[in-house]
């Protein structure tokens, strides 16, 4: 999304204590947060970053009861009350949002509109009725067939159109909830690592600067657990999905929410800038995913994100904007959101998003409010991270088989021969006799070292040419062109090596 303005918080510098610690400000963690607050919750927040600057800020910011892996699939998988409890869910969270959005008076473009989801190139109608008559069971009784999106340029074909869906500027939703969460007493620290996370009677959380905070309860909002070597991760996959902004005339798309059935699908929204500055509409269009660190393709992808555009809308003007974000999709379509499995009772984690953050990272603070304060949820059993998923068994094994695969990059060679090959402005694996090392090249022909292994489960980083990082394809944790951890689940560094004079 485009930038906004976003408060800064200070760095911890000093021990704190409260009821519940969250680590992670994106919208799950802010969420939680705010309503934790509300509900008479001491609460402190750290983050490593700034505030949003995780997956949050990546988002194409759809509010949907339209989930990406349907209903069909759902009802397999959690049967008939599950796939009515994933509705009822994410209803609820966009009615909180827009209920904040009201009380809070925030200004954040927030939108009720349809959604239309209409079939890929090839595909057949029987999809959508099937995915029709799936909705209704789950109690999404407005959802109809209708002849073709609506689109004057481009023909779709039939479509399940889902009133009352939304769309909202989530930056500028979070900066007024992090400021909103102040007011209301929460305390909010920046550029502040959680190092260790620990439950149980004296609970707290250490930080790699040495403060510390004591707590009654964690939740743990990073995107991907930090704190879970291997439970969860054998559960959810990482995903890269690619978006583009392209300019359209003012007027010539309708407002609304569109997605294909393609595998993997486009996702499409419009933002309408002030029309006293430009005359133009922002076509904001998502897809061409592949699993993080598997491929290091980004031109090509945002290349086929414009054909598949363009072929659509031959109107459409240039591209202003790209950027490429990170998905947890868990192995049975539905967040981990609850206590942390083979953990103290009172920590929890927020993950598995499935292309749906914005809604599962509401319905995390809805759901977690309710068990910190021990009440009830119905939610509680679908969400819960300890779930097995007795139809998600072949995409369990499919998944792990594909994980497994990755780990023989320790057997060959690396991706050039010297480090004097690697042009400036890029990284490369090279093998130093039996060790494997990511090396960057700066802008100077200055050469940064770090060892190859990710220090989560010791899989090879690959280099990745469009974010200049190192992504490992093993549970797709992400660092910086230095080394330094930016996506979990590792929660330290690549080791630094020393670099070649």
């Amino acid at each position: 999304m485009a930038t906004a303005a976003l408060p800064k918080f200070p760095k911890l510098v000093k021990d704190e204590r409260a009821d519940v610690c969250i680590i992670g400000a994106g919208i799950a963690g802010l969420t939680s947060a705010y309503l934790l607050v509300r509900s008479g919750k001491s609460v402190v927040v750290v983050d490593d970053g700034p505030i949003v600057s995780g997956e949050t800020e990546r988002t194409t910011a759809h509010l949907v009861t339209a989930l990406d892996d349907r209903y069909i699939e759902l009802e397999r998988l959690h049967g008939k009350q599950g796939a009515q409890l994933a509705a009822t869910s994410h209803l609820a969270a966009i009615d909180t949002i827009e209920r904040i959005v009201r009380d809070e008076k925030i200004n954040c473009d927030f939108e009720r509109l349809d959604g239309y989801l209409f079939n890929a190139l090839g595909q057949t109608d029987d999809l959508l009725d099937r995915e029709l008559e799936a909705t209704r069971r789950a109690g999404l009784s407005d959802t109809e067939i209708v002849d073709r999106a609506p689109w004057a340029s481009f023909n779709t074909g039939r479509a399940l159109r889902f009133p009352r869906q939304a769309q909202f500027h989530p930056l500028k939703y979070l900066a007024a909830l992090a400021q909103a969460i102040v007011r209301d007493g929460g305390r909010i620290f920046a550029e502040t690592r959680a190092s260790t996370i620990n439950g149980g009677k004296d609970a707290h959380v250490d930080t790699s600067d040495g403060p510390k905070i004591m707590c009654s309860s964690i939740v743990v909002a990073t995107n991907t657990p930090a704190n879970d070597k291997l439970v969860i991760h054998t559960k959810q996959a990482a995903y890269r999905t690619y978006v583009i902004g392209i300019a359209v005339p003012a007027g010539t798309v309708p407002k609304a929410l569109y997605w294909d059935t393609g595998d993997p699908y486009h996702y499409v929204r419009l933002a309408t800038p002030d029309y006293t500055i430009t005359s133009h509409d922002i076509l904001i269009v998502g897809g061409e995913d592949h699993k993080t660190g598997q491929a290091d393709d980004a031109e090509a992808r945002y290349d086929k994100l414009e054909a598949w555009t363009r072929e659509r809308f031959p109107m459409a003007n240039e591209v202003r904007f790209r950027w490429s974000g990170q998905v947890m999709e868990s192995v049975d379509s539905l967040a981990f959101i609850g206590r942390n499995p083979m953990d103290h009772d009172n920590v929890y984690i927020i993950t598995g998003d499935s292309g749906n953050g914005m809604t599962h990272g509401t319905i995390a603070g809805l759901l977690l409010t309710d068990l910190i304060h021990g009440r009830e949820n119905p939610w509680t059993d679908l969400y819960s991270p300890a779930r097995v998923t007795l139809g998600a068994t072949k995409n369990f094994a499919s998944e792990t088989a594909n994980v497994a695969a990755q780990y023989a990059d320790w057997m060959t060679a690396g991706d050039v021969e010297k480090d004097q090959l690697i042009p400036c402005g890029t990284g490369a694996i090279v093998r130093h006799g039996l060790a494997k090392v990511a090396i960057y090249r700066d802008s100077g022909g200055e050469f940064h070292e770090c060892s190859a292994i990710c220090p989560h489960l010791g899989a090879i980083v690959g280099w990745n040419h469009s974010e200049k990082t190192w992504d490992c394809p093993a549970h797709g944790s992400r660092f910086d062109c230095m080394g330094k951890v930016l996506n979990g689940p590792a929660n330290n560094d690549l080791h630094p090596t020393k670099a070649p004079s």
